[in-house]
């Protein structure tokens, strides 16, 4: 069970991978399974088809944002504080299965009810700690914007702290 296991999670890595580097149309099942070094019958046992590869990246991703939203409520220097930190770094499980998302709803021309799902439950959870609204979704778009530069490889060593001192003014 442990090998069917680690080879659906090698599909989805693959997948994944696919989808990052080329785009929805270019993950094919055929690519998909080249990428993972499986036969297409043996992606086919895990994956009936390229929906279920979607589903099964979305509920990868679901499950990483709970560990994540978890996380962020068990910080002990907070969840705001977590959530700017988090969106600094970029590579992670997290990250691969965010923008893999994202390439899906990007090439399918529709929103992400994932993404959207995901979203709302990081807003909540600073909303909680910091008990203002507008205050819960600057922070969330400092941290968006954080995020993409670390994507987009334009790192800002000085944004993380620049946003911690924001953060420590308003909060005032």
């Amino acid at each position: 069970m442990a090998d069917t296991a680690s080879t659906r999670d090698r599909l989805l890595d693959a997948f994944e991978q696919v989808l990052i580097a080329h785009g929805s149309r270019a993950a094919t099942l055929d690519a998909v399974a080249a990428a993972a070094g499986v036969s297409k019958g043996g992606l086919l046992y895990h994956f009936k088809n390229k929906a279920a590869l979607e589903a099964g990246q979305h509920a990868r991703l679901r499950a990483l944002g709970e560990a994540d939203i978890a996380a962020m409520r068990a910080a002990p220097e907070g969840a705001a504080e977590y959530y700017l930190a988090e969106s600094v770094s970029s590579g992670g499980a997290l990250d691969r299965a965010l923008i893999a998302s994202a390439r899906l709803a990007e090439d399918a021309g529709e929103q992400d009810t994932v993404l959207d799902d995901l979203r709302a439950a990081w807003y909540d959870v600073l909303l909680a700690e910091l008990g203002d609204p507008a205050l819960a979704h600057v922070i969330q778009l400092i941290g968006d914007g954080m995020y993409y530069n670390a994507v987009a490889g334009s790192r800002d060593e000085g944004a993380l702290e620049h946003a911690r001192e924001i953060l420590s003014r308003l909060r005032g």
